[in-house]
């Protein structure tokens, strides 16, 4: 049994992942901020907080978000004027060690706002501090050991506002198993709803595990769009042998722009992609050895769907990606290639066509201004 103390003893590759993706987001959403400030003056505070935050390094001297958070904060001294952030866990330990490492920080006197360490469950008093701590745009992560102190009412507060994006590291395992679990049924109940936990046992009985896990991920997808987040988007950690999910990344907002950043910073991130389209998943086995890969071939699959689903339709790159991307694999770079390939086959006509367009590597590029005409269906 992993304990929260042996956690934070070393950091694990799938940790150092999740740090990665959580501290790149951020930096690309204070820029965007940042943008909106600096055009219509509207903003005076951005706000990030950690429910979660542990002890600021591990055992093996990595540092975990709170330090790249606060760090890059630091280097952008728009930024680090208008920053307020708030950390939060709940053992005394991790809070003590977290004020320590962030006093250590250099030039942490530079942000205009102190940050707010606090040591308490997360609960109702959650709420209230989130609600102290918004009334501006605010990125909030969620990283509990297990589910205590994970639910609905949370993620809720978290995105209520413009500007309000969110990341919850969703321990797959430990709620997979406590689906059927009556004693940690509240927490279930707090996090799905009563009525979909019920219907989710029932349905879950004869699935096998790799059914329940894509079945677990979309009900979770499911509950979150209820509550107005529009965005749903999970990022998968393997088992060190592959063989299954130990945890998801979740990532929610409300917000196409922040849905495409992460999205594009997500990518980056995975382990293995096939014919350039990433797996969102990131396992140390596939690191390894990415050639064991499976060959599925997604970009043949996304060239058959748009010659299907925009027959005799012409639109632009631009709009057939935005049209179509959401609750895909795919980014930009997928569509630019399979429409590539639908251009090479004469099985679309473009305007500008590719001789008449720049190259690169040898090869024509693909604007997002160029002209897609799709034949109509036989």
């Amino acid at each position: 049994m992993v304990t929260n103390e042996s956690f934070f003893a070393e950091q694990r590759e799938q940790s150092e992942v999740k740090a990665s993706i959580v501290a790149k987001y951020f930096d690309a959403w204070s820029n965007v901020m940042l943008g909106v400030k600096r055009r219509f003056g509207t903003i005076d505070r951005l706000a990030y907080v950690d429910l979660f935050a542990g002890p600021g390094r591990y055992r093996d001297g990595t540092k975990s978000t709170p330090l790249l958070v606060l760090e890059t904060a630091i280097a952008k001294p728009e930024l680090a004027g208008v920053l307020v952030t708030m950390f939060n866990d709940r053992d005394e330990d991790n809070v003590s060690s977290l004020k320590t490492e962030i006093e250590a920080l250099p030039g942490i006197d530079q942000l205009r706002h102190p940050p707010r360490i606090v040591c308490s469950e997360v609960g109702d008093e959650a709420k209230a501090m989130l609600a102290a701590a918004q009334r501006c745009p605010t990125f909030t992560f969620v990283d509990p050991f297990g589910y205590k102190g994970l639910s609905r009412g949370i993620i809720q507060s978290i995105i209520g506002d413009w500007g309000c994006d969110c990341v919850v590291f969703f321990n797959y395992a430990r709620i997979n198993a406590g689906l059927n679990n009556d004693a940690v049924r509240p927490h279930m109940d707090a996090l799905f709803g009563g009525d979909r936990v019920d219907a989710m046992r029932e349905a879950m009985i004869a699935m096998k595990p790799h059914e329940r896990e894509a079945y677990v991920l979309e009900n979770l997808a499911q509950a979150l769009k209820t509550l107005g987040a529009k965005f749903v988007l999970p990022f998968k950690f393997r088992r060190a042998d592959g063989s299954r999910t130990s945890h998801s990344l979740v990532f929610v907002t409300k917000d196409e722009k922040g849905y495409e950043i992460m999205k594009d910073i997500m990518a980056r991130e995975s382990s293995t992609e096939d014919q350039g389209v990433a797996s969102f998943a990131y396992s140390p086995a596939d690191a390894r050895c990415p050639l064991l890969f499976s060959l599925a071939r997604p970009l043949d699959a996304l060239a058959d769907l748009l010659a299907s689903t925009y027959a005799g339709r012409t639109t632009t790159m631009a709009d057939i990606y935005r049209g179509h991307h959401i609750d895909t694999p795919y980014v930009s770079k997928n569509y630019k290639h399979a429409l590539l390939e639908l251009e090479a086959a004469g099985r679309v006509r473009c305007d500008p066509p590719a001789d008449k367009r720049r190259k690169h590597a040898g090869k024509p590029t693909f604007a997002d201004s160029v002209v897609v005409a799709f034949p109509k269906a036989a």
